[in-house]
């Protein structure tokens, strides 16, 4: 049987006033929507198989909200809960979906809504269902775009990146007009900062804008790949949406131009279809005692000081400030350590799961958590097949997976060793290799 091909995307906007997590310690009610945030859906089907890829505007969601989604979407459309991927694009202008231990104590952050929680799976499992009813005969071709200016390594701007976006191209077989694209790129979408009060699916809301517009309004199904240390930080030239409209279309022009260039002969119908999971356990990381967090704290306030007085460049000093967050998450998260609860939050995150998805020769990884850049290129130079690896997928790990010898605020309050990254990376080689 040829390839059947679906789409869909459902508003997750929320409905009234809410708290725009994603920057610590900032009062942030929404005051408004600037650009609607989004639930798209990928249906792909080859007569034996089914899969189903969803990309939420979301910071993050919490594994038990992607079983409940996945066993809901099986029940109406069949497509096994370990065919489906549910990932979060990770834009810090969206409600809060997680409670994050190491905001517990930030007295502005406020908890998770379960009444949006509820509404927003429903918004998730509709369009899954949509996007089964809409699938017709398609064929597909698989390419990918290198993007420059958008953004690159949060540290140091020689710092490790990936400048490929994986592309999924689907078009009407009959019609041979745009269906649906998907779309694999790493990177923070943090170009709008805590003084923001209006829901935005932040860059990646625009590159989807730009896109539509030239694909005759075809659905974008936008996935984040493994960005813990990325951001558009040494790119941009202000926090503003003009300037998120300005890098969201460069990112669009790249892939739009990548696109251009596909021949016919590129395209397929006859795409097989293969899903696998495996689960692995992290290693967890013990924290410093209350005292020497504490110090730590002071050490990252009085960097953040020295660099201001002597008008250190923007991305410098927005870096110090940003390893203060995490310094002061690392506080409450060595107290947490005194009383239990974070070694009960570890082991909740156990075991994870790690997903592959096979479109044709194509694997699409599926990884929980914040994960360093470096875990994905790895996976991709080692893989025998092209890979495209999704972050945020299926799940969080409360907070970053870091590579050996990381500072900063990402290791500041990572839950789980650096080893953990290399568990991830070999599990996903192993199920590759199984597809």
């Amino acid at each position: 049987m040829s390839l059947l091909a679906g789409a869909a995307r459902r508003e997750i906007s929320p409905r009234q006033p809410m708290y725009l997590t994603g920057y610590p310690k900032f009062e942030r009610t929404s005051t408004g929507i600037h650009d609607p945030l989004l639930a798209s859906a990928l249906y792909l089907a080859d007569g034996a198989t089914a899969l189903l890829f969803v990309a939420v505007d979301i910071l993050m969601l919490a594994h038990e909200t992607v079983q409940r989604c996945r066993v809901d979407i099986q029940q109406v459309t069949g497509v096994p809960a370990g065919n489906i991927l549910i990932s979060a694009s990770h834009t810090h202008s969206g409600p809060v979906t997680v409670d994050l231990l190491a905001f517990r104590h930030d007295a502005v952050v406020s908890p998770a809504d379960p009444l949006y929680v509820d509404w927003l799976c429903q918004q998730i499992c509709q369009a899954a269902l949509e996007a089964q009813q809409r699938a017709v005969p398609a064929r597909a071709a698989f390419t990918r775009a290198m993007v420059e200016g958008v953004g690159g390594n949060r540290h140091r701007p020689d710092g490790p990146r990936d400048p490929e976006v994986g592309l999924l191209y689907l078009q009407d077989a009959a019609r041979q007009q745009p269906l649906a694209l998907s779309v694999v790129y790493s990177m923070h979408p943090t170009v709008l900062h805590e003084d923001s009060k209006l829901v935005s699916a932040d860059f990646p809301g625009y590159t989807r804008q730009y896109l539509a517009e030239r694909l005759a309004g075809a659905p974008v199904i936008y996935h984040n790949g493994p960005c813990g240390n990325l951001s558009p930080r040494y790119h941009v030239r202000a926090q503003t949406f003009a300037e998120a409209e300005r890098l969201g279309c460069r990112l669009g022009e790249a892939i739009d131009q990548a696109l251009g260039d596909l021949s016919p002969a590129a395209f397929r119908d006859d795409l097989s279809l293969s899903a696998v999971q495996g689960w692995v356990e992290l290693p967890p990381r013990a924290f410093p005692p209350v005292a020497e967090a504490e110090r730590l704290l002071q050490q990252a306030q009085a960097d953040y000081e020295r660099l201001k007085a002597n008008s250190a460049p923007r991305a410098e000093v927005r870096t110090a400030e940003v390893t203060i967050f995490g310094a002061e998450e690392r506080v409450h998260l060595a107290q947490a350590q005194q009383s239990g609860v974070v070694t009960a939050l570890q082991e909740r995150y156990t075991p994870v799961e790690v997903q592959a998805l096979r479109v044709g020769e194509t694997c699409f990884i599926g990884l929980p958590g914040e994960l360093f850049v470096e875990y994905a290129l790895e996976i991709k130079r080692r893989s025998p097949r092209p890979a495209l690896v999704i972050s945020l997928a299926n799940g969080e790990l409360q907070g970053y997976i870091v590579t050996p010898g990381a500072e900063g605020y990402e290791a500041a309050f990572s839950l789980f060793t650096p080893d953990a990254g290399r568990v991830l990376v070999e599990k996903a080689l192993e199920l590759i290799n199984r597809l």
